[in-house]
């Protein structure tokens, strides 16, 4: 349980920080498509395997992810079809290859079979010490990696023309992050499943977008509440009979999105309640002092002229 928890954080914080860079890109519904695309990679990588590890799902959900991110790139560039249809395109076609292949793989009477359909909607508890290690490592080579290159990412992300005016190599930069998300939508596909991992990737990202304008703060934030989420998750999972992790580590990361809804200092609805009530406090009393001006300019007015008749 303890190293299911640890493995849960690590791909919380993980996830968080590179969902940050893929919701200021607006590319939120990438994650999605990602995620479903790897699942055809792990299909034929258990068809050519014939074992359950996943090391080797991995290599191929990454592989299976960039033939559809190349895929989405082709299509835009060589067709008139925007870029939100070729994802919709592209996360429908590769999660129907997918799921044929793993309803043929279920109906195969291979005895490793058994659990890997837990795939589709995550099934923490099933992750060995050596997939939680890999998660672990491969969650903080992501951290790191961003750390040392958050200048870059960040310049790619708010002004690539800037960027490429800099020198710096905007195509390998934008490359970089595409392959660290199809990473950590991989990693944490065991946890939390391949329909719900978009949501681990970018729900921390926006709920940590209404606490703060810095993008520092708001990467931190996401890792936090990220890692927040997993814990969260696999906590009730564990203590609960019956109640898979993926989907309420999902669950937990949208309770700190309406949080961060309704509570944030700035962005949050209570805030902005707050400020049209000062508002409409303040042109009351403006309205109020301007009517007494109004009043006392009048009574002023029928003064000075009942002098000026008494004067006559």
């Amino acid at each position: 349980m303890q190293w299911i928890l640890m493995g849960s954080l690590l791909l919380g914080l993980g996830s968080g920080v590179i969902g940050s860079f893929t919701f200021l890109r607006k590319q939120s519904l990438l994650g999605d498509a990602l995620a479903h695309a790897a699942l055809p990679g792990i299909c034929i990588a258990f068809m050519l395997s014939g074992v359950k590890s996943i090391g080797l799902f991995m290599i191929g959900a990454i592989l299976s992810g960039m033939l559809a991110t190349f895929g989405i790139h082709a299509i835009t560039r060589y067709s008139r079809i925007k870029q939100d249809a070729a994802l919709g395109i592209i996360l429908s076609v590769f999660f129907g290859v997918g799921v044929v292949m793993m309803t043929k793989i279920q109906h195969s009477g291979n005895g490793n079979q058994s659990g890997l359909d837990k795939y589709m909607f995550g099934q923490a508890a099933s992750m060995m010490l050596s997939d939680v290690y890999l998660v672990g490592i491969v969650s903080l080579i992501l951290v790191a990696v961003c750390t040392l290159l958050f200048k870059e990412f960040k310049l790619v992300s708010f002004d690539p023309g800037f960027a490429r005016g800099m020198g710096l190599k905007v195509g390998l930069l934008e490359q970089l992050l595409l392959l660290m998300t199809v990473i950590a939508v991989v990693v944490g596909i065991q946890a939390v499943g391949v329909v719900l991992v978009a949501a681990l990737l970018i729900t921390p990202a926006v709920a940590a977008r209404y606490w703060t304008d810095a993008l520092s703060v708001m990467i931190v934030l996401a890792g936090v509440f990220g890692a927040l989420s997993g814990v969260t998750g696999t906590l009730i999972s564990g203590t609960l009979s019956n109640l898979p992790t993926g989907p309420v580590t999902v669950l937990a990361a949208t309770s700190l999105f309406l949080v961060s809804v309704i509570f944030a200092p700035n962005r949050g609805m209570l805030a902005k309640l707050l400020r049209r009530l000062r508002q409409r406090n303040e042109m009351k009393r403006g309205y109020d002092v301007a009517g007494m001006a109004a009043v006392d300019m009048a009574v002023i007015s029928k003064r000075s002229h009942a002098a000026e008749r008494s004067a006559e």
